[in-house]
């Protein structure tokens, strides 16, 4: 399986940031010592692509480096040239993984998921939406009609949410704590909030009644899956109680769901904060080697 990456086009944080940037790094090392992986560099997305989900006003304030206070302390990281040209890539690493997936049956970027941004701000570590970006683009190349956004970070993806809130082609799905951040919720298509402590029986009942929900409500051409690791029961920001084994099987389910309706996937990474870095990067990898299946 194809699998895009970014990490070396690097984001200077300040020591002591709680962001665990080096996941990228190692969690790359790992799928390249995999011999059932081809790691690609992506190209940049364009400011036209960027351009399908965001304001050009906020595109140019992100990349002229010329955000408020306010808006770099609502993004969470400080503004740097290296900022923009890793959020150029990391949206153009889902753009291609869009095109292979759609050949190939699955791919994946190893970085991705930044389901807070929205049209025309920054949040939560996300500059631009990925996701979003890359599926208005695979439409505007007329690859595919409708997408499936399956978000299982376990922050609500409101971001998302609020991009395609007056768009019936792109349907949008994020299970999540109900009383984690964002503290504002944006409705989306389909919304679980998970009480705090949810552990494995309750967090995949959820997910197994949200994907016969979507599955039934649309039918699309691509789906995007945000396979997140901060459900984890020891994540820092994550609030729940789901094991390792109960993130396995949510991968199961969301690819066997997908398998059945024969459609492709692209798999990317959302959120992650545990302490142990090389958790997250375990988490991460067993979402990428079950997609990795549908090739």
């Amino acid at each position: 399986m194809k699998l895009f990456y970014c990490d070396h086009f690097v984001l200077p944080l300040p020591d002591g940031h709680r962001f665990p940037m080096d996941k990228y790094r190692r969690l790359r090392e790992r799928c390249a010592g995999d011999g059932r992986f081809e790691l690609i560099e992506p190209s940049a997305a364009t400011d036209d692509q960027l351009a399908l989900a965001h304001e050009r006003g906020y595109i140019d304030r992100v990349v002229d480096g010329t955000m408020d206070r306010r808006e770099v302390r609502a993004l969470g990281f400080p503004w740097s040239a290296g900022l923009v040209e890793r959020s150029r890539r990391s949206n153009g690493a889902t753009i291609a993984a869009g095109r292979v997936a759609l050949a190939e049956g699955a791919a994946g970027n190893l970085a991705g998921g930044t389901h807070h941004a929205q049209i025309a701000a920054a949040q939560g570590f996300c500059v631009f939406n990925d996701c979003a970006v890359a599926a208005r683009t695979l439409q505007r190349e007329g690859l595919i009609r409708r997408a499936l956004v399956i978000d299982t970070d376990v922050h609500q993806g409101n971001g998302t949410a609020e991009i395609f809130q007056d768009d019936p082609s792109v349907y949008t799905f994020s299970i999540h704590g109900a009383r984690n951040f964002p503290t504002h919720k944006v409705d989306g298509d389909l919304d679980i909030g998970l009480d705090d402590g949810a552990d494995d029986e309750a967090f995949l009942r959820a997910l197994e009644r949200g994907l016969d929900t979507a599955f039934t409500a649309f039918a699309p051409d691509l789906v995007f899956y945000l396979a997140g690791a901060d459900a984890y029961a020891g994540d820092r920001l994550g609030r729940l109680a789901v094991t390792p084994e109960g993130l396995n099987q949510r991968d199961a389910l969301v690819v066997d769901r997908c398998r059945h309706a024969g459609l492709p996937v692209v798999v990317v990474m959302a959120g992650g904060y545990a302490r142990e870095i090389d958790t997250i990067v375990d988490i991460h990898f067993a979402s990428i080697q079950r997609v990795a299946t549908l090739v």
